[in-house]
């Protein structure tokens, strides 16, 4: 019987199988049998002409074929989509080689979630690289976050709706329809609404995921996003009354799980400083020793509260070391967020005011801040855009910006903007409120316009 070979998105169409026999006298009968065995593959390489699509190609046997190309038993066919020059992934390494000088490697393909104010723009292409748009979702609306669970596929998007709210979406499939989830939403007890969802966090245990939202408040949901309940531990902390919003408001943006300790958890809040627990959020305590916050007068920072985390990572091969990127200040902690020592002030940052950062998760040493010209003017400093590097925790910043607008170019770059895909070389991407998004493939050292004309943009993710 002949073979047929799928690689993503249409092997999770059909199931999650890549390799599947499928009884056909041509390669028309074999897809047909395809649709009907897996009715969510139908339109996806044959179009309603009957046509294979332009940017898909069928191999027979390491050649290129027509749908009415014959087949025997024992064949090996290829489903091969091409997007924007993206990666192949085969099986069969006697065709491999002839195929590497269309299609790149498998790992130099990436998809990207853009959240922006009117919309989730859903890129794909090579890493890095120039990307294709291939789908918006929730036009007209803002999304203010998007990530892809690499645990079971499922997409979820954070959506505000000018006069209806926030509500929270997930799909398996970005570019169909989406569901929305049961919250997060307060229990009516709480005495309180949902404003906005700053941030969904895979948690450590299988199904979980945890989100932040504003007034500051942490969500955990058990079934992979579906429903959300309150973490009371948080709501009802009893300093709760005096914390102080920040100019974003009350905002909880920032979750760090600890890798294999589901129990460990840190978060950031604007502007109420960092909290601790360990014990999976029942009781919660302040970690701020060593913040200092300048733009309160001296003379009242001794004990101060009103603390106004921007971001906050935590290095996943060395749990205890988080980074932090502070309302003037970038800071690193030793001890899971107990205390923290600045890494900003020197070492070379043309401004130690931003939003955005990123901890590359391969290596504890490394961390990745886009400097903004102070909470006055909140653009790139001089008008370049610089992406700036730490390989040493924070005692020496390299600016990375081979290939970024370096004339003119005073861009504002939001907390949530800016992302990684996890991969070693780490690639980097972030977005602009002037609608253009970066990419690097080589973790920073060039980078190039990977979109450009969206909407002002609110969130990065990489779900490849």
């Amino acid at each position: 019987m002949p073979q047929v070979m799928l690689r993503p998105p249409l092997r999770e169409l059909a199931g999650g199988q890549g390799t599947l026999d499928v009884e056909g006298a041509t390669l028309r009968e074999i897809i047909s049998r395809l649709e009907a065995s897996y009715p969510k593959l139908t339109g996806w390489v044959v179009d309603e002409q009957g046509c294979v699509r332009p940017h898909v190609t069928l191999f027979l046997n390491g050649e290129r074929a027509g749908l009415e190309t014959r087949v025997s038993p024992g064949d090996r066919i290829h489903v091969l989509p091409a997007i924007s020059g993206g990666a192949v992934e085969v099986a069969d390494p006697d065709i491999e080689t002839q195929l590497q000088s269309v299609w790149p490697e498998p790992a130099e393909e990436a998809e990207v979630l853009a959240g922006t104010r009117k919309g989730l723009f859903i890129l794909r292409g090579p890493r890095g690289g120039p990307m294709e748009q291939v789908d918006r979702k929730f036009s007209g609306v803002v999304v203010e976050f998007a990530i892809r669970d690499p645990r079971s596929g499922t997409y979820l998007a954070a959506v505000t709706h000018g006069q209806f709210g926030p509500q929270l979406y997930y799909t398996q499939d970005p570019l169909g329809g989406w569901e929305q989830a049961t919250g997060p939403a307060f229990p009516e007890d709480a005495g309180s609404a949902v404003e906005r969802i700053w941030v969904i966090r895979t948690g450590e245990e299988p199904d979980v995921l945890w989100a932040g939202v504003a007034p500051a408040a942490l969500f955990k949901s058990e079934d992979g996003g579906r429903t959300w309940e309150l973490n009371r531990g948080l709501w009802d902390e009893p300093s709760r009354p005096s914390w102080q919003p920040g100019a974003g408001g009350m905002c909880l943006h920032s979750i760090c799980t600890w890798p294999g300790e589901p129990d460990r958890i840190a978060i950031g809040i604007s502007a109420a400083g960092v909290w601790l627990s360990d014990d999976g959020g029942k009781s919660w305590r302040r970690g701020n020793k060593g913040l200092v916050a300048r733009y309160i007068p001296e003379e009242a920072r001794e004990g101060a509260v009103d603390l106004c985390v921007h971001n906050m990572h935590r290095a996943p091969l060395e749990p205890a070391t988080l980074y932090m990127q502070f309302h003037g200040g970038v800071y690193r902690s030793d001890d899971a967020g107990e205390s923290w020592v600045d890494i900003g002030s020197e070492g070379g940052l043309p401004s130690d005011f931003g939003f955005p950062m990123v901890v590359d998760p391969n290596d504890p040493d490394r961390a990745f801040v886009i400097p903004l010209q102070g909470d006055f003017d909140r653009v790139t400093p001089e008008g370049q855009v610089r992406v700036y590097g730490t390989s040493d925790r924070g005692e020496t910043w390299t600016a990375l910006d081979q290939g970024l607008p370096r004339d003119g170019a005073f861009l504002t770059v939001l907390r949530q903007a800016f992302g990684h895909d996890g991969r070693d070389p780490l690639g980097l991407y972030f977005g602009a409120e002037s609608g253009e998004v970066f990419g690097s493939a080589d973790g920073g050292a060039t980078w190039s316009t990977v979109a450009e004309h969206l909407a002002p943009v609110l969130s990065v993710r990489c779900s490849s």
